[in-house]
């Protein structure tokens, strides 16, 4: 795979002491500006008719799953339910920033529907772990999204792998990164099991109760209108894409941009606009990424409501462009291309080992 040449991606050293208190005002009088703009009310409506159109997608998904029958065209469904599960995904992570709702209440039973139940993965264990993301993006040893298995995202965590099978995905992560998001759903669905064993887990039960639900009604519905080996290929084809496609949304949002030592003391304005990028594009980049192109924006305002962040981008590029803050905007195909160089760069020690 040839790439195209990008510039190099800096290393931020992040902020003296002394400096840290003077620039939390800087984020402060950002703050003042958005909330005059109106950026930060809850907008009800707009999310009542997403989750009424998502959820008829859904309830179309599975009568036409059921319609066809015993039939090879299922992969195409499976294909299409792949995609609006990810829908429901990202209304479940607007319900977990609290964007939805102003009750605290009413954005969990959301985020319940549409995770647990719905799609399958558990929303208490996958809020806690975003939430430890977003205090600390892409920071070594505290950043849960840069501590995967699998891949290596720093040099210290290449020179850590010592499997061979770790290694050689760690060497070659470039060309595996895209293929490994093909397993993405079966690694949350498993992380979302294991959650219902921690204590630490809040509403356990109800977490438990319909995280069940939804694995005994989508077997079920596999396994009664498919022959076992088109329910296994249904399985295989909408779990992987499902993956794929979250992968794919999240993939862009920090991936290749500069990495915070773990005891770095950056200020927050600088912490989340230096660690994150935006993709830039049309509406259906918005709907396709469900807003999440829009990452400066939403690191630094976690509980605005998606349609704000394509009105917010001006406003806080103008601010970060006032206080001279390096302000990340790519193409999405770029995006991808500075992730996988990132991670080719990462993996240059393993294979220069393995050369001599």
């Amino acid at each position: 795979m040839t790439l195209p040449t990008l510039p190099t991606i800096p290393v931020y050293r992040g902020s003296s002491a002394g400096s840290v208190s003077t620039r939390g005002s800087e984020f402060a009088e950002l703050m003042r500006r958005v909330k005059a703009a109106g950026l930060l009310r809850h907008r009800p409506g707009y999310y009542l008719t997403k989750i009424a159109v998502t959820g008829g997608l859904l309830l179309a998904g599975w009568v036409g799953f059921v319609v066809l029958g015993d039939s090879w065209w299922q992969i195409a469904v499976a294909a299409f339910l792949a995609a609006v599960f990810a829908q429901l995904g990202f209304i479940g992570h607007d319900a977990g920033h609290r964007q939805v709702f102003r009750s605290k209440r009413a954005n969990y039973l959301v985020g319940l529907v549409h995770g647990n139940l719905a799609i399958g993965l558990s929303y208490g264990w996958w809020v806690d772990k975003h939430n430890r993301h977003h205090a600390n993006p892409n920071q070594e040893d505290k950043d849960p999204d840069i501590d995967i298995g699998a891949l290596a995202f720093t040099d210290g965590q290449a020179r850590a792998k010592r499997g061979p099978v770790t290694r050689f995905i760690a060497r070659h992560q470039r060309y595996l990164f895209f293929p490994l998001l093909l397993l993405e759903a079966a690694q949350l669905h498993q992380s979302s099991v294991k959650a219902l064993f921690d204590r630490r887990l809040r509403h356990r039960t109800w977490e438990a109760v319909t995280l069940g639900l939804h694995i005994a009604g989508y077997l079920s519905a596999v396994l009664l209108v498919l022959s076992p080996m088109k329910a296994l290929v249904f399985l295989a084809v909408q779990q992987a894409l499902f993956g794929l496609y979250l992968g794919c949304a999240f993939a862009p949002n920090h991936k290749g941009m500069p990495m915070l030592a773990a005891g770095d003391r950056t200020d927050f304005l600088r912490r989340q606009v230096l660690t994150s990028r935006n993709v830039r594009g049309s509406r259906l980049v918005d709907f396709a990424l469900g807003g999440l192109n829009y990452q400066i924006e939403h690191h630094l305002f976690p509980s605005m409501p998606r349609p704000h962040l394509r009105r917010a981008q001006p406003l806080v590029k103008a601010f970060c462009r006032e206080h001279d803050v390096s302000y990340c905007e790519t193409s999405l195909v770029r995006s991808y291309a500075e992730a996988l160089r990132h991670l080719h760069d990462v993996g240059r020690g393993l294979r220069a080992a393995t050369a001599g």
